[in-house]
């Protein structure tokens, strides 16, 4: 690594996802051949279509080929213990974003504009943001979420949920890709190992690459006036404004970095990895303070739903949005919305076989 950080070996993607991220995934993940529906709509030939796309079309990163982007991708590799390495691609393209593809094979594509705009250390947060993606299990269902959003009716018609269900199915998964965007954050983060830098980014995608014209406490000024500003009627055109939207607002996810820093997780898990020592062997600190594995074997679907549902309860309690007060009783609806889905799914899955 260019400096000394903090390694995680073995850690899990239960350690820095999303209480809402985490139960939406695993009630998707629970439906009887669901994932197998998933592969045959995709299949092996669309991601080696894909793949053959990146070869052809951009520049795929290594030792020889954007050295400094491949020594941080090696790095952000090597603190979350990756296993697999998937693939890293350049792309030449102005507009500010990353992605990760494919199931079997993934590969992350980073479009040029963010070498050009981002610091170091904030495309490092970038890369294990895609990262995260992928450890989390993130992409057969964000697939799904491209299929459902370019798909016309007639071919949704000919796949065994009904129109009606289609429509619900890709609205819970729009809340909930964009719940893994937080997650994926806090991922970029435990690899920079410094919030500031990670507060930057989301300012950066706010506004630019000024950063002379821009002034960070400014940024949060702006974040918590939009988070707890206005009316009943501004309240309903937030809700309105992120529906159609896959990543949630830079002030949003600026909020969200802050609220999980502020609450110490950050600071837990960090303490409880491993320094690199000089030999490059890892050194704990302490026993390890975040989620193996082995302990993300142990949770059920409903422990990671009624986590969400905490959560939402929190959040509603904390928030000074006027609409948050009045829902405050039904703070648990969406995680009972997923449930319903994945139940009504068996359902149908099972009546099909």
């Amino acid at each position: 690594m260019r400096r000394s950080k903090v390694i995680f070996p073995n850690i899990s993607p239960r350690a820095w996802e999303h209480p809402a991220d985490r139960a939406a995934l695993s009630t998707l993940q629970s439906v009887p051949g669901l994932d197998t529906l998933l592969q045959k709509m995709i299949g092996a030939t669309t991601e080696r279509s894909l793949r053959l796309v990146a070869l052809s079309s951009a520049v795929r990163v290594s030792e020889r080929q954007f050295a400094k982007v491949n020594t941080l991708f090696r790095e952000a590799c090597h603190i979350l213990d990756v296993k697999q390495t998937p693939e890293l691609y350049v792309s030449a393209s102005p507009f500010v974003n990353a992605r990760a593809v494919g199931m079997e094979r993934p590969f992350i594509m980073l479009n040029s504009s963010l070498l050009e705009t981002l610091s170091e250390e904030e495309l490092l947060a970038v890369i294990a943001h895609e990262l995260g993606h992928c450890l989390s299990g993130h992409l057969l269902y964000s697939t799904l979420l491209v299929l459902l959003t370019n798909f016309t009716m007639p071919i949704l018609s000919s796949i065994p949920l009904g129109g009606a269900a289609v429509m619900a199915v890709r609205m819970a998964l729009m809340e909930w890709y964009r719940k893994s965007e937080l997650s994926c954050d806090r991922a970029g983060l435990l690899v920079v190992q410094d919030p500031d830098v990670c507060y930057t980014l989301e300012m950066k995608l706010a506004g630019g690459r000024q950063v002379s014209e821009m002034n960070i406490n400014e940024f949060f000024a702006q974040a918590y006036e939009y988070e707890s500003g206005g009316t009943m009627v501004d309240s309903v055109h937030k809700i309105l404004n992120l529906l159609g939207e896959t990543h949630p607002f830079p002030v949003l996810r600026l909020v969200e970095l802050k609220k999980w820093v502020d609450s110490g997780e950050y600071a837990r898990i960090l303490s409880g990895g491993f320094a690199q020592g000089n030999d490059a062997s890892p050194r704990a600190f302490n026993a390890p303070h975040y989620a193996t594995p082995e302990d993300a074997k142990q949770e059920s679907v409903m422990d990671n739903i009624k986590s969400a549902a905490k959560k939402y309860k929190e959040e509603l309690a904390n928030s000074s949005d006027p609409l948050a007060a009045k829902v405050s009783g039904i703070a648990d609806s969406a995680a009972d919305t997923a449930k319903t889905i994945a139940e009504n799914l068996k359902k149908r899955l099972e009546n099909k076989q």
